[in-house]
C-alpha cells in the first residue's frame, strides 16, 4: 500500500462543505485529492484513504519538505512511532538518550509532568487517528460491497489499536465514534475499564468481516485482531482490576493455531529490510520503504538514533550513509544483564574488552556493543556512554543492500506483533492458571531459536515472574513493549528493580506509582472541561 502518495481531504471543513452544497456536483480541482464528497466515486479512493489511516502511525503527513497532519517544529520528531518509541524505551532500562531536547530528560529519569511534548504528541497523534478512523467508518457504514465491508473493518481495528495505546499509556482519554457527529464540541472522558470493553467489542465485531490470516500483509487481518484482543487481555488487571489470563490464552491460542505463522529461522529478520512479505513471523506491522515512507521515524529513527560515528556507525552496522550517526539512544548496564547472561558466560569477572560485541554469549537475540563505558556518568551524558544496541538494520538478512534502498530512510518494518509474542502471551496465561508445564513448553520454543539447539531450554523449577519478565525484555526489546510489561509485573516504578537514572540517581530508586500511567496533557485539561487529570499530578 503505497502511502506516501495518498492525499486525505476528510477534514472537518471539507466535510461540513459537501453537506452544504450537496445540491452540487463538486469535484476536487486536483484528481490526486480524494474529498469526502467524492470518495465513493472509484473504489481506488476507498484504498487510498484507508491507505491515510495506516500511515499515520508512522509518517508526521504528506508532502515534500511540509504537509504536517499536526503542527511541530519537527513533524518526524513527534510522530506517533517515534512519540510511542520514547515513552516505552528511554523510560525504561532498557533506553535512555542523550539529547537535550525538552521532554527527553523527564523521560529518562521519570519525572515527567503533564507539560511533557512527547506526551502531548503522543497524545494528539493517537486522537487524529482515531478521527481519521471515524470519518472513513462513519462514510462506508452501510455499504455492501465486500471489499468496502473489509476495509470498514479495517478501519475500525486500527482505531481500536490507538484506542489501546490510549489506554495503556493514559488510562481515561477522551471518547469518541463514528456516531459522533461532525463540528466542534468536547469530547467526554472514558473510564480506562469501559474503554477496555469497548476495545474487545470492537475487536469481536469486526473479525468476521477482516481478511483472512495474512491475505494481504501488511493490512489488518483476523490474526492481528485476535493479537490485540491476546494483547489487552495479557493486560487486563491493569486496566481493569480483573485478570483475564483464560481469554489471553485463547486468542493466542487462534493465532497458533491457525497455521499460517512460523518463527523465522533467523531471529534478526525481523528487524532487517527483508523482515515483512517474506518473513513467516510478522503477523502486523509499521510497513515502511525508502521510496514511499521517507521519513526520520520508525526503524530509521530507532537505527540512527542508536548509532554513532565511534561504536555503532550506520555505515558499518546499517548500511545507511546518509544524516547518520545521531549519538542518543543506548541501553543502561542493567538491561544488559537481563539480556546478557555474563556469570554465565563470563564468570564472576568483568566483561572482557575483547569481546565488546558480546560475541560468548550463546543467546544469538544479543545485539549489544560496549562503548566507552558501560556506567552512564549522568542523565545527559554522551551517548558515548551506555551499552549500544543495533538490533534493527537497514540491510537485508543476509546483509545485503534492500532492493528499495535509500542512504537515508531504511526499508525495515516496524513490528507490532510478531508470531513469537503469541507463544509468550500464551506461556505467560498458561504460568498464572497453574499449567507450568504448557508455559515452559511455549518458552521453549522461542529458546530454542534464540540458542540454535535446546540448550537454552528450561524447566519448570526456573519458571518465575522475574524469568517471564526478563524474557521478554530478551526477544522484544526495543519493540517498544518494556513499559507495559514492566507495569504488568510491578517493576516499572515502586518495584524492586531499579536501574540507572531511574528516579534521577546514579543507582536508580523507585519511583511513585502514579507513574503507571502517564498524564493527561495540560493543555487538553485546560480547554475540555469533561476531562479530569489522572490522580497524582
Amino acid at each position: 500500500m503505497n502511502k506516501n502518495k495518498i492525499i486525505f481531504g476528510i477534514l472537518l471543513s471539507t466535510l461540513m462543505m459537501t453537506s452544504c452544497v450537496k445540491d452540487l456536483d463538486v469535484k476536487p480541482q486536483d484528481p490526486n485529492t480524494i474529498m469526502a464528497g467524492n470518495l465513493g466515486d472509484d473504489p481506488v479512493y476507498m484504498k487510498q484513504t484507508l491507505g491515510k489511516i495506516y500511515a499515520s502511525f508512522i509518517l508526521s503527513g504528506q508532502g515534500s519538505n511540509g504537509g504536517d497532519d499536526i503542527t511541530a517544529s519537527d513533524g518526524n520528531f513527534f510522530t506517533t512511532s517515534r512519540a510511542l518509541w520514547n515513552v516505552q524505551e528511554i523510560t525504561t532500562d532498557e533506553a535512555i538518550c542523550a539529547w537535550g531536547d525538552v521532554g527527553i530528560a523527564d523521560l529518562n529519569t521519570q519525572t515527567w509532568s503533564a507539560q511533557n511534548p512527547f506526551l502531548t504528541a503522543l497524545y494528539q497523534r493517537l486522537s487524529l487517528s482515531i478521527t481519521y478512523a471515524n470519518d472513513f467508518i462513519k462514510f462506508t457504514n452501510g455499504n455492501t460491497d465486500p471489499a468496502v465491508v473489509q476495509y470498514n473493518a479495517e478501519a475500525r481495528f486500527l482505531r481500536a489499536l490507538a484506542y489501546s495505546y490510549s489506554m495503556d499509556l493514559f488510562g481515561n482519554p477522551p471518547f469518541t465514534t463514528d456516531a459522533d457527529g461532525v463540528g466542534k464540541f468536547y469530547p467526554k472522558q472514558i473510564e480506562r475499564a469501559k474503554l477496555f470493553n469497548y476495545i474487545v467489542s470492537e475487536l469481536k465485531s469486526i473479525e468476521s468481516k477482516l481478511g483472512e490470516p495474512r491475505f494481504s500483509y501488511p493490512q489488518a487481518d483476523k490474526a492481528s485482531a485476535w493479537m490485540l484482543l491476546a494483547r489487552v487481555y495479557l493486560n487486563a488487571q491493569v486496566y481493569t482490576g480483573t485478570a483475564k489470563w483464560d481469554s489471553c490464552k485463547i486468542y493466542a491460542d487462534k493465532v497458533i493455531g491457525s497455521g499460517k505463522y512460523s518463527l523465522a529461522t533467523n531471529y534478526r529478520q525481523n528487524f532487517s529490510a527483508d523482515n515483512g512479505k517474506t518473513n513467516p513471523e510478522m503477523i502486523f506491522a509499521l510497513e515502511q520503504d525508502g521510496v514511499n515512507t521517507q521519513g526520520y521515524v520508525g526503524t530509521t529513527f530507532i537505527i540512527e538514533s542508536s548509532s554513532d560515528a565511534v561504536y555503532i556507525r550506520a555505515e558499518d552496522f546499517h548500511g545507511l550513509t546518509s544524516n547518520t550517526n545521531w549519538n542518543g539512544n543506548r541501553a543502561r548496564k542493567q538491561f544488559m544483564n537481563v539480556l546478557v547472561d555474563t556469570i554465565a558466560t563470563y564468570g564472576n569477572v568483568p566483561v572482557p574488552a575483547n569481546d565488546p560485541l558480546f560475541a560468548k554469549s550463546k543467546d544469538k537475540r544479543v545485539f549489544l556493543k560496549m562503548k566507552k563505558s558501560m556506567d552512564i556518568p549522568s542523565a545527559s551524558s554522551s551517548g558515548d556512554y551506555g551499552i549500544g544496541v543495533y538490533k534493527f538494520t537497514a540491510k537485508n538478512t543476509d546483509g545485503t543492500q534492500a532492493a528499495n534502498y535509500n542512504p537515508a530512510f531504511a526499508s525495515t518494518d516496524f513490528p507490532i506483533f510478531r508470531y513469537a509474542d503469541a507463544f509468550l502471551m500464551r506461556a505467560e496465561a498458561s504460568y498464572r492458571l497453574g499449567n507450568i508445564a504448557n508455559a515452559v513448553a511455549d518458552i521453549n520454543v522461542i529458546r530454542t531459536r534464540a540458542y540454535g539447539n535446546a540448550t537454552g531450554n528450561i524447566t519448570a523449577a526456573q519458571l518465575n515472574d522475574k524469568f517471564l519478565l526478563d524474557e521478554r525484555g530478551r526477544e522484544f526489546y526495543y519493540e517498544a513493549q518494556r513499559r507495559t510489561d514492566l507495569v504488568r509485573f510491578g517493576q516499572f516504578t515502586d518495584g524492586t528493580y531499579k536501574w540507572q537514572w531511574k528516579g534521577g540517581t546514579f543507582n536508580g530508586a523507585a519511583t511513585s506509582k502514579h507513574l503507571n500511567i502517564f498524564p493527561i496533557p495540560g493543555d487538553e485539561v485546560s480547554a475540555n472541561p469533561n476531562i479530569k487529570q489522572n490522580p497524582g499530578y
